[in-house]
């Protein structure tokens, strides 16, 4: 540690000083502005590096108490490897294309841009109030060309390769407001803004071939096995869903013309209990059907309504019509009913499905409404259905030996499998699939407000890539959508352009990118922000990346670290970065949740209401068991406990709680009162711990400041000597040892548990002590100032204004800290503190050598007068429970 002074200020000794959280933590941060404390830069040096990441927000306009917890954890662990020596970058950004935005823009007829940039504004100046250590010279937004052009840039090298390309994709359609619905905009089959029922409708998209590095994706999860949380790990491999089955092919004949009906199933032991097979309305079968049967084309009409979620269609009910085809079954030659059923979708699979209604729950419920055959093929144990009403799906969806399955019969899964497979393959009937659960990645969106796709639409040579010369595709920013389409399709100066390829007349792509294509990359991009030659500077990349932490809500833990891992190895095979994974460490933080208050209105409505307007009766224990609002004295019901949001009214503004506590409480209190990735339970009154801690770290300092000044000490030599510990008091020994069990033990939970919380508990009893500490000598005064410097630094990981406040007092370097070395010595303690119990009860406290034997013990124990007068019998046992305790068993 450097000094800045040998002498304390005198003012600095006033014991009447009050703590002013709003004053210091505005001095403080004027400070890290001033000197650009937290900015780092990408020339390579010995120091170690980290670099920690939250998910950067959405500019929604106000800060919430989820982004307090979030960003308050890695920037704890920032500062924390800070003052450990290492070379630390923490960057934030703006996630801040998207359909929020157009939602706001249509509401307040605000261009999205305009709403956007001033909602970032705002949010960064809350996030500076919070004291982050930030490196704010890296900041960028995903909504400016220099960010975008880079995606449209890679964009343009995947279409090169093959890994994007355009199909046909089923999509939400409403028809009244002329756009592509999301599936959480269909709301009981209805578009959310215009009531109209929603249609299936096909149009072009552009797709990542995501399915190409599935393998890799998957394989490359093992690297990950201890560093992320398992329950993500195992949500990763699930959505990637690997899965071994055959492509079984159902011959059939339409005029004259041979062809197969190709159908993938992971359960071909089942295939001689097939009695339909059901394709999708836009099957080329069905299609073949509706132009010779109106009433089959009605139908297919029908299919078209509705949504296009895997989850919607799983609740919709099962209709279906029978075409009047047939297909042949690969290993009876029987002939098969081809029916069309409103949950098979054409962009999944082949569109089409082989059904076994004994053995799936979807084919029980159809067939069963239809009347079709239920063939039991797999052997089901006596008793299985017990129980089951009537209604109930008798369908057996496990695996055991084949029945009623002629050749096969007695068959398990796998020998099913081979046989099957050994008799349809070589017929070119069947072959062995790997299939993936996860599908190739639509990016298109049919929005305004999102990055251009860099194509253009030429009537003469098709879809033609912009020439990477001209990128940026610019987005115009001055437009004011309605919520009725696309508004860009009617902004000439956007869409009309030449064709790259033949120059003639042509229109660029409106759709714009999905916004989990900006989100994918940008943790890349913060190591080379302003790099206007490279999507990635790749020597900026070796030394930051991958991201040594990243924190952020587990509601990410499928889509956007799934896309992000996938980014990584298309920038990796670019040349662009090195390695297969972008995240060493995740860290999925809990929910901060708060309590509801509510009346129900006499036409059914509930109406919430803030807590601020709400008297709360508290119980002993401290749980609320009476409310009244203040507005009218009468009842309100104490709801439950639930995630903060503002339809409940029981959010807590981030902003109110600094004006009155100060930031370095509110940190605090967010990480101490539970564990980082559990639920945060919200509480106003238990604020108050936190806060008088750091009151408490004040007096404690501000005495100490006056003892120094009252002592005339040389702060210099202080801070910079280690205390002699010849002749020290045992209080003395037991401050030093306290002192550096905690400097040992926050360093192994921060360093090695990543456990937040538990640090501010050993810093709270660190305070106890010391503030218990009665200095008699100058020695003592040293081992005092140790402690409370080691405090302070410790304490600037979490509440860094008032931590950095105090040791600048204490006439110290605050930009020259380093964490606290650990003296191995000041463990060893000379004598150990025992309990003496007779019959089980305490009578008296003795100190014995560490090294002491159980004998000598015992005897020492006996000798206590305390102890000796309740020895009044008998001695039958002496237990000695080693440095804590000894227990004198008495008869009678």
């Amino acid at each position: 540690m450097s000094n800045s002074s040998t002498q304390v200020p005198h003012s600095a000794s006033s014991n009447h000083e009050q703590y002013q959280p709003q004053h210091i933590e505005a001095a403080q941060q004027a400070k890290w502005a001033d000197d650009k404390r937290f900015e780092v830069d990408n020339t390579p040096t010995d120091k170690p590096t980290r670099y920690m990441l939250s998910m950067f927000p959405y500019p929604s306009g106000k800060l919430h108490m989820g982004h307090v917890r979030n960003y308050t954890i890695s920037d704890v662990l920032s500062r924390y490897y800070r003052l450990k020596g290492f070379e630390v970058m923490q960057p934030m950004g703006w996630d801040a294309f998207g359909l929020p935005a157009e939602n706001a823009a249509i509401a307040n007829q605000t261009p999205p841009a305009e709403w956007t940039f001033a909602n970032i504004d705002n949010m960064r100046a809350q996030l500076k109030l919070l004291g982050l250590s930030i490196d704010w010279s890296r900041e960028f937004a995903t909504c400016s060309p220099e960010y975008y052009q880079w995606e449209q840039w890679l964009f343009l090298q995947l279409y090169k390769k093959g890994l994007v390309y355009k199909k046909l994709s089923t999509v939400n359609w409403d028809p009244v407001d002329n756009t592509v619905l999301a599936n959480e905009q269909v709301v009981d089959g209805k578009g959310w803004r215009s009531g109209a029922p929603v249609e299936k409708r096909d149009i072009p998209m552009y797709y990542f071939n995501i399915t190409d590095y599935a393998d890799e994706l998957l394989d490359d999860l093992d690297q990950l096995e201890g560093h992320w949380p398992p329950e993500v790990i195992t949500m990763q491999r699930n959505w990637i869903g690997r899965s071994a089955g055959m492509e079984v092919h159902f011959p059939y004949e339409l005029e004259g013309e041979s062809n197969t009906l190709d159908v993938f199933t992971t359960r071909p032991d089942t295939l001689m209990g097939v009695s339909y097979v059901a394709v999708a309305a836009e099957h080329p079968l069905a299609q073949y059907a509706a132009e010779r049967d109106d009433v089959i084309a009605q139908f297919c009409a029908l299919c078209k309504k509705g949504s296009v979620a895997e989850a919607d269609l799983a609740k919709a009910e099962k209709i279906g019509m029978d075409t009047g085809l047939t297909v042949t079954h690969p290993l009876t030659g029987e002939k098969v009913a081809v029916w069309i059923a409103n949950y098979v979708l054409m962009s999944y699979g082949s569109g089409a499905v082989m059904a076994v209604p004994a053995h799936d729950e979807r084919d029980y419920e159809f067939a069963s409404k239809y009347n079709l055959p239920i063939k039991q093929v797999i052997e089901i144990p006596d008793g299985y259905f017990d129980g089951a009403e009537d209604g109930d799906s008798k369908a057996y969806t496990e695996r055991n030996t084949l029945v009623n399955s002629g050749e096969f019969d007695g068959m398990d899964f796998e020998q099913a499998f081979d046989a099957m497979l050994g008799k349809l393959e070589p017929q070119g009937l069947a072959s062995k699939k790997i299939q993936f659960r996860l599908r190739d990645w639509g990016v298109s969106r049919q929005r305004y407000w999102g990055c251009p796709i860099p194509m253009v639409n030429c009537e003469h040579c098709g879809t033609v890539p912009v020439d990477e010369k001209d990128l940026p595709v610019v987005l115009p920013t001055d437009v004011v959508p309605d919520g009725r389409g696309n508004p860009l399709k009617n902004r000439p100066d956007f869409v009309n352009t030449t064709c790259p390829k033949c120059g003639n007349d042509a229109e660029r792509e409106i759709d714009t990118f999905d916004t989990f294509v900006e989100s994918s990359w940008y943790y890349a991009r913060f190591a080379s922000p302003n790099d206007t030659e490279h999507m990635v500077n790749k020597s900026a990349a070796n030394k930051w990346l991958p991201v040594d932490q990243y924190v952020g809500g587990v509601e990410h833990a499928v889509m956007h670290l799934l896309y992000a891992r996938f980014f990584h190895k298309l920038m990796r095979d670019e040349n662009l970065v090195s390695g297969d994974e972008p995240f060493a460490n995740l860290l999925t933080q809990g929910m901060v949740l708060a309590g509801t208050f509510y009346r129900r209105n006499d036409d059914g409505s509930t109406t919430y209401y803030f807590a601020n307007d709400v008297d709360i009766e508290y119980s002993e224990r401290g749980q609320p068991i009476n409310a009244t609002l203040k507005a009218d004295g009468q009842p309100v019901t104490i709801g439950k406990i639930e995630k903060m949001s503002k339809s409940k009214n029981n959010g807590v503004d981030p902003q109110t709680t600094i004006d009155q506590y100060g930031a370095d409480t509110v940190r605090l209190y967010t990480l101490f009162t539970a564990p980082a990735d559990q639920t945060l339970e919200w509480s106003d009154d238990a604020l108050k711990g936190p806060y008088n801690f750091v009151k408490k770290v004040w007096r404690i300092a501000t005495d100490h400041l006056a003892a120094l000044d009252n002592a005339g000490a040389d702060v210099s030599s202080l801070n910079a000597a280690t205390p002699s510990v010849d002749g020290l008091s045992k209080a003395a020994k037991d401050l030093r040892r306290k002192t550096h069990e905690t400097i040992a033990k926050i360093d192994n939970d921060l360093g090695e548990r990543l456990a937040l919380n538990t640090p501010v508990s050993s810093l709270m009893e660190l305070a106890n002590e010391l503030g218990g500490f009665k200095q008699q000598s100058a020695q003592d005064l040293h081992v005092q100032h140790e402690a409370l410097i080691a405090l302070l630094t410790m304490l600037t990981a979490y509440a860094p204004h008032v931590g950095e406040h105090l040791l600048e007092r204490l006439c110290l370097d605050t930009q020259a800290l380093s964490y606290p070395a650990l003296d191995d010595s000041a463990l060893v303690q000379d004598t150990i503190t025992m309990v003496v119990q007779v019959n089980g009860k305490m009578r008296g406290k003795m100190e014995v050598a560490p090294d002491s034997d159980s004998e000598s013990i015992k005897v020492q124990a006996r000798s206590l007068e305390s102890v000796a007068k309740f020895i009044t019998g008998d001695i039958k046992k002496e237990i000695v429970v080693p440095n804590k305790l000894v227990n004198i068993v008495v008869a009678g």
